[in-house]
């Protein structure tokens, strides 16, 4: 029983986050379109954010209580991996043709920041480790960097936004559903998620100890999971509902956010800097993610045909070897 106790735990929490995500994905967008702000901005912003709340409550949680950095960066790493290899499932789901040939390339744009900012958070850790860690307190001197690179990429996003409107969002509001009814139902939702995310690495930490793993992969791998449940099945709702290209925006927007949240975990983690602390292993998750982004870049710019049997392409492929050699990576090198 002591045994198993840690898993319903972690089964539990994902169930909580599973429900609440597609609630916060809705009332998000119904806040964008009752306050006349720009739907293609505001579901860039708001989407990725609401789905990504789990991964900054894990992080907050990981380094303020449950004192688990591993976990922290570990989450926010291998949601990056996590949501890039969904990418795998919805080109299953897209039988009539290979998914990469109905998106927009505007995605190109996001995935291009994906690659700078994750591939800068790896290099910071790395460098961190090395002894070339500056600090300002207890905060990294590369922190600021990544808030800078962040608003960047959304004003990049903005910009070409308004070049080149989206089509209209696909979720309709109730008829009588004032502003603040939509703004009480998201603050709901977005309490049972932070509640669930500030759950898990608590949760985490007991999976390490009771199955002997270590806490980098538990992060890495089963709290990134659980964490990643919203992006999952909004992405997947969205897939069914014909919206391809948010279901796409949604996931290469919730990894920026999460690099972001990498720094607000940075700013909470009150024992020196963050990166410094943790395992150098999770910059083979960054690097992973980073090479996960190139072979998506290629995707949107090959457009390839050819399937295997008719199933899943060389794409796709790809992206699924790089995901399971960088948690067998993990398991072997993390701490």
């Amino acid at each position: 029983m002591t045994l198993l106790l840690p898993w319903l735990e972690l089964a539990l929490c994902a169930a909580l986050i599973a429900l609440a995500g597609p609630v916060l994905t809705q009332y998000g967008d119904i806040i964008a379109r009752l306050t006349g702000l720009s739907r293609s901005w505001i579901g860039l912003v708001l989407l990725a954010t609401a789905t990504s709340l789990p991964e900054l409550f894990t992080g907050l949680s990981a380094v303020t209580v449950a004192g688990a950095p591993n976990i922290a960066v570990g989450d926010a790493l291998g949601s990056c991996i996590f949501n890039l290899v969904m990418l795998v499932l919805l080109d299953e789901m897209s039988r009539e043709e290979p998914i990469y040939r109905r998106l927009e390339q505007g995605h190109i744009l996001t995935a291009g920041f994906g690659v700078i900012l994750i591939g800068a958070v790896g290099a910071m850790l790395l460098l961190s480790r090395d002894g070339l860690g500056i600090r300002f307190f207890h905060i990294s001197i590369y922190t600021p960097l990544i808030v800078v690179l962040y608003l960047v990429a959304m004003r990049a996003a903005f910009v070409y936004e308004r070049r080149t409107p989206r089509p209209p969002q696909i979720i309709k509001a109730e008829p009588d559903l004032t502003l603040a009814r939509a703004l009480i139902r998201y603050a709901m939702a977005a309490a049972v998620v932070v509640a669930a995310g500030s759950w898990l690495p608590f949760i985490g930490r007991e999976l390490a100890d009771t199955m002997g793993w270590k806490t980098s992969f538990v992060g890495t791998l089963l709290i990134a999971a659980a964490t990643s449940l919203p992006e999952l099945v909004v992405t997947v709702s969205a897939l069914r509902l014909n919206a391809v290209d948010m279901a796409i925006g949604n996931l290469l927007g919730s990894n920026l956010f999460d690099m972001l949240i990498v720094a607000i975990d940075d700013i909470a983690y009150n024992k020196g800097p963050l990166l410094a602390a943790v395992s150098p292993a999770h910059a083979i998750s960054a690097f992973g993610a980073v090479i996960m982004s190139g072979i998506f870049i290629v995707a949107l710019l090959f457009r390839p045909e050819s399937r295997l049997r008719g199933t899943i392409g060389w794409v796709s492929l790809s992206l699924l070897m790089v995901y399971l050699l960088v948690c067998y990576a993990i398991y072997l090198h993390g701490h």
